[in-house]
């Protein structure tokens, strides 16, 4: 069930799951989805999106309680898994019509999202980008998922009943973003992010995504070893360098060329970039989507 587009945007609501969910499409040709970190709205992509439209259809979606997108019910739904936000971005694209390949770009977080999606829906995936994303080798998940997802709805009711998300959201996500780029500033529009990022169900989703960050680490790593990804998809590793040589930074590239290794993918850095290399480098964002499907 869809919303009318908006003819300069095609923005549009897809209800999957029995969630409305926020979804834009735009430009022309093979077909490339994008899907930001925790916490990440669809704005998030908006600088890299202008180099892609002339060649590519792009499809962006915020997740329940993201961006502009409703939450999902308070109670009885699963917390986050892995295959449960592949199966998600599976219905994002049906509802759009578009059930042919496509190349699945994840940011942070989200790669765990996209690699699920190619190993789960290999005749789905034409390309899988991964943009610093997260990386938990031997990840182990925590005891008492059910109970832990309980506890991360209850402390975002909180504080949300004492208005700590209206207060705080946006100055929150704005700090986050600037120690996130080497530019030193979030890029996305104010009044977007007071728009989102001042209501309780951001912060809900948000809680229960980092709530269940090792499990879907481990999920993942489950699924390498029993669901291949498709022969010859091309992959790449996209890692941000900040050119600083510190210990931290030599241990996250470290660990970006082990993933790539791992996948077989491209390895590419892009420098000088934050964690939010959609900020600081959309030109190389654009250009590893490009190349590889």
């Amino acid at each position: 069930m869809t919303a009318p587009d908006d003819p300069r945007t095609r923005a549009r609501f897809l209800r999957v799951d029995g969630v409305p969910l926020h979804v834009r499409t735009e430009g022309s040709g093979p077909v490339c989805l994008l899907t930001g970190g925790l916490g990440s709205s669809w704005f998030d992509w908006d600088l890299v999106v202008p180099f892609l439209t002339p060649y590519r259809t792009v499809v962006r979606f915020d997740r329940p309680g993201y961006g502009l997108s409703a939450p999902e019910p308070a109670t009885g739904r699963p917390a986050p898994t892995a295959a449960g936000e592949a199966e998600r971005i599976r219905a994002v694209l049906d509802g759009l019509g578009l059930r042919g390949p496509c190349t699945v770009v994840g940011h942070s977080l989200a790669g765990f999202h996209v690699e699920a999606f190619a190993r789960l829906h290999p005749d789905r995936a034409a390309g899988l980008v991964l943009v610093d994303g997260s990386v938990e080798p031997a990840a182990r998940p925590y005891p008492a998922p059910a109970a832990r997802d309980l506890a991360a709805r209850a402390l975002a009711g909180a504080a949300t009943a004492v208005a700590v998300p209206y207060l705080l959201g946006p100055a929150a996500r704005r700090l986050t973003a600037r120690l996130s780029t080497v530019c030193r500033e979030d890029l996305a529009p104010a009044p977007l992010v007071r728009h989102c990022y001042r209501t309780g169900r951001a912060l809900r989703a948000l809680l229960r995504e980092n709530a269940r960050y090792l499990d879907l680490a481990a999920e993942v790593d489950g699924l390498r070893r029993t669901r291949p990804l498709p022969e010859g998809l091309p992959v790449t590793v996209l890692a941000a360098d900040d050119g600083c040589r510190s210990r931290r930074t030599e241990e996250w590239l470290a660990g970006q060329r082990e993933l790539a290794a791992l996948l077989g993918a491209d390895y590419r850095t892009t420098a000088p970039a934050g964690h939010l290399v959609m900020f600081d480098r959309p030109d190389a964002v654009a250009s590893a989507v490009l190349d590889t499907g």
